[in-house]
């Protein structure tokens, strides 16, 4: 009982120190300024909607917006589509070096994109991909990759044997197997590592403010570091701003929690 009263205490703190700053911004865009100078912690009273209602109607943020939707995208469905391909080998094919490959995948995980900013910008120059979004979501997908394959290997390699032979017998091809059967059973870790590796191009701000110059390539991360500075004295647009931004990774994340769940415990299975 004691336990549980201590593990019930803990979620709560988490809860809340998480939820409440959401909250707080979120509150904070149907406030005026001036009202949150008197009390920063206040409710909205009374609501005003002339925030939300601005940014809504503002070309710049459906720019950035698309942006970001475009990147994002794009780098998901490169991450799974070559990690799926990547975990598949490594999983279900038996090989020299097999567990090698697998290694230095897992060693991605330890290499932060930080340490790479340097020379990733150097190449991109040189291929002449900056004001390009392909030059924002090709690294993204290929630091997406080794979490990717961490957690697909697992799941992939815990389906029977059973199924595969079945299906051989069947008339299936390797591939016809890989696309027919595996892939449905995946799903569960596919829908996880999307999640992951949408939500993390959709907050990724360092790289595309070394590849983007012109504000119509901005992201939304980007377009939030904009809009405080232009909108510095006017905390309220600032904070309708930054919840807006927010709400389509939180939708994501939202809908997919169950899978995500059920996709990180089967690959802890396997």
């Amino acid at each position: 009982m004691k336990r549980q009263s201590v593990a019930y205490l803990v979620a709560i703190l988490i809860v809340g120190i998480t939820v409440v700053p959401l909250v707080f911004v979120i509150l904070g865009g149907f406030r005026t300024t001036e009202q949150i100078n008197a009390d920063p912690a206040g409710l909205p009273g009374p609501w005003v909607w002339d925030n939300y209602r601005e940014i809504l109607t503002s070309p710049e943020f459906w720019t950035f917006l698309g942006n970001s939707l475009l990147i994002a995208v794009v780098a998901t469905t490169l991450a799974v589509a070559l990690g799926s391909m990547a975990a598949f080998a490594l999983s279900r094919y038996s090989f020299r070096g097999r567990e090698g490959w697998y290694t230095l995948f897992t060693l991605g995980l330890l290499f932060p994109l930080g340490v790479a900013t340097l020379p990733l910008y150097l190449l991109l120059r040189q291929l002449d991909m900056l004001e390009n979004p392909l030059g924002v979501a090709l690294p993204e997908a290929a630091f997406s990759l080794p979490v990717t394959i961490v957690i697909l290997r697992p799941f992939m390699r815990a389906i029977p044997a059973e199924i595969e032979d079945a299906a051989v017998l069947d008339g299936a091809t390797r591939v016809g197997f890989f696309w027919r059967i595996l892939l449905p059973l995946s799903m569960p870790a596919l829908t996880t590592v999307a999640v992951l590796a949408f939500v993390t191009s959709w907050n990724a701000y360092l790289l595309p403010l070394l590849v983007f110059n012109d504000s119509g390539n901005f992201t939304l991360p980007l377009g939030v570091a904009t809009f405080q500075s232009q909108y510095s004295q006017d905390t309220a647009r600032v904070l309708a701003f930054t919840a807006l931004s927010m709400i389509p990774a939180l939708g994501f994340f939202m809908l997919a929690e169950r899978r995500i769940v059920g996709g990180l415990t089967g690959s802890v299975k396997g």
